[in-house]
């Protein structure tokens, strides 16, 4: 996908073609955002992108695009995407873009400007983002909690944020909420988790990770994965390559007793994966993961096991209502209190999902940030 330079808002908007012009991209939010609150995507992704690498590459291609101004100073940044995926789920093309970053609402304008260009000469019906590179993998915008740091996995933003996309003319689509779990020590698994205490019941048997072939415990959580989620509307489904990327180099780091799941009759049916909390070192390191920082990370990561964050859970459909979530969450917690973590952070909870925020608010549990996709009508 290559399309000229486009000229909207007071900026000028052009596709990455250089790598000078990579690193642009890579540094504005470094330079927009506070380094203790912001978390940046690995700079080796976004570099995947604009090389064409990657399992993306099999749904579609990504283009980088920088939004500068008259001084020819990077203002905004964004992805240009589509994902067939996508399309199917929500039933008409939609066009894709994330990992936007911008100074002001006019830069924003902008941005999306070039991007419906784009999408209308493609014949697509919709705008939907940010999302980077589906709403399953990261993306979204906070709505409040600005004043809580972000953490892996999970977006930050300033405060102007959700009034620069209603203004470039988005609506707010699945709103849900991160959540954090504070004082960990404080609860007994036996009160918090009740139903989840006491002996396994018959055919259930617990598992969890190992570091040592990490590749094919991954095969079975995906397994389960998929199907878990295949009915939230946002949801499309992972494949072996996208997993297998989005969790590149979590042996190194791999809490074996935070990689949780229980088979029923030898079925995998129930999961958790919950993993140290990176994010103090991707914010210092701005995303960049490079071979001294491979050693750094190395040398320091017992330092990360305070906190955790839960990446994902979930139970197959035809296994649900059988308790085997309030299993896993005592487990869970019992494991967090044995490694001396003082906190969990959880990925966003949607709000038609009471069921799961219930289980977090039962161990103290509130809610961090208020997260929300945008979308847009092309007529």
């Amino acid at each position: 996908m290559t399309t000229p330079p486009g000229e909207a808002g007071g900026v000028t908007v052009t596709p990455v073609s250089t790598d000078a012009d990579v690193q642009e991209f890579i540094d504005l939010p470094l330079r927009l955002h506070p380094q203790d609150r912001y978390v940046p995507l690995w700079q080796d992704t976004i570099r995947r992108w604009w090389k064409g690498e990657g399992p993306h590459t099999a749904h579609g291609p990504v283009e980088l695009v920088l939004a500068r101004d008259a001084h020819g100073s990077v203002v905004g940044r964004s992805t240009v995407h589509t994902d067939q995926r996508m399309d199917t789920k929500l039933g008409a093309p939609t066009q894709l873009l994330g990992a936007t970053e911008f100074t002001d609402s006019d830069v924003l304008a902008g941005l999306t400007a070039y991007v419906e260009e784009v999408a209308r000469s493609a014949g697509r019906s919709a705008m939907l983002g940010p999302v980077s590179l589906l709403p399953n993998q990261t993306g979204g915008v906070i709505t409040s909690g600005f004043d809580e740091r972000g953490f892996v996995d999970s977006p930050w933003n300033p405060q102007h944020y959700p009034a620069a996309w209603e203004a470039a003319g988005f609506q707010p689509v699945w709103p849900a909420a991160t959540w954090i779990c504070e004082d960990l020590a404080a609860h007994d698994p036996e009160q918090v988790c009740a139903r989840g205490a006491g002996p396994l019941p018959d055919g259930v048997e617990l598992h969890h990770g190992r570091r040592r072939g990490l590749a094919r415990q991954l095969g079975t959580l995906r397994s389960m994965l998929n199907p878990s989620f295949a009915q939230l509307p946002y949801y499309t489904q992972i494949t072996a390559a996208e997993l297998a990327a989005a969790t590149d180099g979590l042996a190194w780091l791999l809490d074996e007793q935070l990689l949780l799941w229980l088979t029923v009759d030898g079925e995998p049916s129930a999961f958790v994966l919950v993993v140290p909390d990176l994010t103090a070192f991707v914010q210092a390191t701005g995303g960049r993961m490079a071979r001294r920082d491979q050693v750094r990370l190395l040398l320091t990561r017992r330092r990360y096991r305070r906190d955790a964050v839960l990446i994902i859970k979930g139970t197959v459909p035809h296994a649900q209502g059988r308790g085997l979530m309030s299993i896993l969450s005592h487990r869970l917690l019992a494991n967090l209190q044995a490694g001396d973590y003082r906190s969990l952070r959880v990925t966003f909870i949607g709000e038609d999902n009471p069921a799961s925020a219930a289980q977090f608010a039962a161990l103290g549990g509130r809610p961090l940030h208020g997260v929300t996709f945008y979308r847009k009508e092309l007529a």
